[in-house]
């Protein structure tokens, strides 16, 4: 038997009186994180949730999420955490497609208005029996609260907080993580108990964790990068987890500061804006550099100059890392013990093996670039529900990722690029052809390609290529606010570029690369 809800209970054991998590004004002990779970996942049970149940989850980084993850874990459920930018037809096919049985939300605010969506989608989705909404104290959905199978978190809160009795073994599947892949619509990758425990293990370890570090969450926990490798990374080591619920560059510095923060993790837009993006006084420097002793960095290549100035700034090393949602995340990083080299994403963790392959499956020479291939512990069971897809990811036990990279003489790998057009901004990744297909429901498009343009904030920034319907009419800004309207806020086209051709191929395939080409000349 083994359940990832050991790492709250073995937190609770060992630091009791420790502060788990702190956000806003709420500070919680490993202990009352623990009890609160019980009462959660009592709940769960009492309202007829039975193991392997699917329970989606969509919430900010507050307290709320690790006690919801957790409890839907003790339960014997499975979670599947949801962006929190999704629109109501987005969530309703997550719902549909993973068969959640139960839906918690977090209310959320006017500007993300998490629980509203939340209640559209599940009125949508008919074969999910029960919504329960975190009230934030904004009064949003209260209006929606004891009709169609919608009540209050404060419900679940009623049960016992004594230890749920439900068995789970290290194959079952623990979570599921949304993700694209490149094309088509969202698949679910199904990751056990034993891929995202040994996962956080394997992470503690590279990056020499100790019961003393305080961690900054500021990645999303509904992400694989900010779920297993802080969140359970944190539980496993006792750490104290500082939440913060939307970056912002002056909150992050002033957090550093006041909660004494040795250890952050970001993408590399992040970095760029608290180096870019917020004064910082040489005072506030020397204070954060008291205590940071470590900075992790993923999603996508930290740019030279950005890691260069960070780490002289603050006198810290960033270790980069390489992994996908299908992999728990974390394949390859770099090491404290280790030199690192420029561009590269460090080497393979404990357990894992990565091989460039060709597409005969043949393994490329040393500094040869190919398909990134990996095998190990923290390789996916598959695709919910997907066989096909499952059988093309998954070859004679190696997850083909759709990256191309290469290996050097000393084992270092380096990302060189994407076999499909995946676009990551801001470390989200984006799948054109998901958008594309949302444009091309516009009355006034007639056909679109969506592409990602260089940015310096973001990374990569979507742009949409798009030729106009005979007689009708519409400009950017138009075409930027439908968009807005349509799809989740990190996937909508900033920018459009509205043309009277695209380049195709003789049967018809746009030509992406000669796109982009044309744009930039």
């Amino acid at each position: 038997m083994l359940s990832l809800s050991v790492l709250i209970d073995e937190a609770a054991r060992s630091f009791p009186d420790k502060t788990a998590i702190v956000c806003g004004d709420t500070r919680l002990t490993f202990r009352e994180l623990q009890s609160r779970c019980h009462q959660l996942a009592n709940g769960l049970i009492a309202a007829g949730l039975r193991p392997g149940d699917r329970v989606a989850l969509s919430c900010p980084n507050v307290p709320w999420f690790p006690l919801a993850y957790f409890a839907i874990i003790k339960a014997g459920c499975t979670v599947v955490p949801l962006n929190i930018l999704l629109n109501a037809d987005e969530v309703a096919y997550h719902l549909e497609d993973s068969a959640a049985k139960a839906y918690i939300a977090f209310e959320g605010s006017e500007d993300v208005p998490i629980g509203r969506t939340a209640v559209d989608a599940f009125r949508k989705a008919q074969d999910c029996k029960h919504l329960w909404l975190i009230e934030s104290g904004q009064t949003l959905v209260s209006d929606a609260i004891g009709s169609d199978g919608i009540a209050s978190h404060t419900s679940l809160m009623e049960a016992s907080n004594e230890l749920p009795h439900v068995d789970s073994e290290a194959t079952d599947t623990v979570v599921i993580l949304y993700t694209s892949g490149t094309t088509g619509k969202p698949k679910g990758a199904e990751l056990t108990h034993a891929n995202i425990l040994l996962n956080a293990i394997m992470f503690g370890r590279l990056s020499e964790a100790v019961a003393d570090d305080r961690q900054l969450i500021t990645l999303p926990l509904f992400h694989t990068f900010g779920q297993t490798v802080q969140m359970c990374g944190s539980l496993l080591n006792g750490n104290t987890m500082v939440l913060v619920p939307r970056f912002d560059p002056k909150a992050v510095v002033d957090l550093m500061i006041a909660e004494k923060i040795t250890v952050f993790c970001g993408v590399p837009t992040m970095y760029w804006a608290l180096l870019n993006g917020v004064d910082i006084t040489p005072e506030q420097v020397e204070k954060i550099r008291g205590h940071l002793r470590l900075c992790g960095s993923g999603g996508s290549s930290l740019p030279l100059e950005v890691l260069k100035g960070f780490e002289e700034k603050f006198d810290v090393p960033i270790l980069e890392g390489y992994g996908l949602s299908e992999t728990s995340p974390v394949a390859c990083f770099n090491l404290l013990s280790h030199p690192r080299k420029p561009g590269s994403v460090g080497l393979p963790i404990w357990g894992v093996e990565v091989k460039i392959l060709n597409d005969a499956n043949e393994a490329m020479p040393v500094n040869e670039h190919g398909e990134i291939c990996i095998r190990g512990h923290n390789v996916m069971k598959g695709y919910l529900n997907k066989p096909d897809a499952t059988a093309k990811a998954l070859k004679n036990g190696w997850f083909h990722t759709g990256d191309v990279g290469y290996i050097d003489e000393e084992g270092y790998i380096f990302i060189v690029d994407r076999l499909k057009d995946m676009i990551i901004r801001g470390g989200y990744n984006v799948y054109p052809r998901e958008i594309e297909e949302v444009l091309l429901t516009h009355p006034a498009i007639s056909l679109a390609a969506v592409i990602g343009v260089p940015d310096t904030q973001y990374g990569e920034e979507v742009k949409a290529c798009v030729i106009l319907k005979d007689g009708q009419t519409a400009s950017t800004e138009e075409l930027v606010a439908w968009s807005k309207a349509h799809m989740a806020g990190h996937k909508y086209p900033r920018q459009f570029d509205i043309r009277d051709t695209l380049p195709m191929t003789a049967t018809g395939k746009i030509l992406k690369r000669k796109l982009l080409a044309e744009l930039e000349s």
